[in-house]
């Protein structure tokens, strides 16, 4: 993980923190089994603990999503995550 961290960090797309657009704009990624499956939102409320977050900056949803499948597959196969992919939204 910590070599795809120093590549997305070399490669400009790490940010910071900020407002989110609604989950009904957004995708989760999730890998299970050893297989990704991607949800389109509206998502309902979340109960789940919250482990971490990346912020990035790609050049469209696509590219955000090819980050977030390269991220899911460093974790063993026997972890199930998920990550919500969302846009920033701009002031």
């Amino acid at each position: 993980m910590g070599e795809l961290i120093e590549e997305m960090t070399k490669a400009g797309v790490m940010l910071d923190t900020a407002g989110l657009t609604p989950t009904s704009d957004g995708t989760r990624v999730t890998w299970s089994g050893g297989k990704i499956s991607c949800t389109d939102g509206p998502f309902t409320e979340s109960k789940e603990v919250i482990g971490g977050y990346a912020l990035l900056q790609a050049k469209d949803k696509a590219e955000a999503l090819e980050w977030t499948k390269r991220f899911l597959r460093v974790h063993e196969e026997f972890w199930t995550i998920t990550v919500e992919v969302r846009e920033v939204v701009e002031p």
